[in-house]
């Protein structure tokens, strides 16, 4: 990768080309292109919280879901498959990552997806669900601002599921998350292949 994923506009070419992957149990033909988060497949963090989504509190009917930092949209379209009901919110801070993603929600008839940027946002919106490969690599400080501020968003009940890396500091964020949210419970609920898949649990 040339540039950092978390750029909004890299001064790459946005050249496209064809990407075949596994979701929601069924082979699907999308789109990707350079200077996106693991453009050329579906990376292992994402890949382990995807194969564990049993492990996670069950999404309610109707539900409001967040991806945040959505990328070319594996969370999001597996989010949107398996929840046609749902409203699903895609966000990331880079305008090509949300122009993939909506492409390939659009080519898979999910009319269910929202893709956005942070700041679009509406101001009121709470969620029942967030699911994501958190953007660990923009540094400790601005990432746990960006967690508190899209936690701060779930509804009583909603929940937050993340895949982090152990390397990569899923044990300290999760005592971390923890001591931050005394009133929701933050739990491990899988591991596999180096990675944690982290919960923040209905307010108790």
């Amino acid at each position: 990768m040339d540039e950092h994923y978390f750029s909004p506009s890299p001064s790459t070419e946005d050249t496209r080309f064809p990407l075949r992957v596994s979701l929601a149990g069924e082979e699907r033909h999308l789109v990707s292109s350079s200077s996106v988060f693991s453009g050329h497949g579906l990376d292992k963090a994402t890949a382990v919280m995807l194969a564990r989504l049993d492990e996670i509190t069950p999404v309610p009917p109707g539900a409001r879901l967040l991806d945040l930092g959505c990328g070319w949209g594996p969370i999001t379209l597996t989010a949107a498959l398996l929840h046609p009901d749902a409203e699903v919110w895609a966000v990331d801070v880079s305008k090509r990552a949300r122009d993939l993603t909506a492409e390939n929600a659009a080519s898979l008839g999910l009319g269910n997806v929202r893709v956005i940027a942070p700041e679009e946002v509406p101001d009121g919106l709470t969620l029942d669900a967030i699911w994501s490969n958190p953007p660990i690599r923009i540094g400790k400080e601005a990432l746990h601002a960006l967690l508190l501020t899209w936690i701060g968003r779930l509804t009583p009940e909603g929940t937050a599921a993340m895949v982090v890396g152990k390397k990569l500091g899923a044990d300290p964020l999760a005592r971390w998350l923890g001591e931050q949210l005394p009133g929701r419970e933050v739990a491990k609920v899988a591991s596999a292949k180096g990675f944690r898949v982290l919960e923040v649990g209905p307010a108790r």
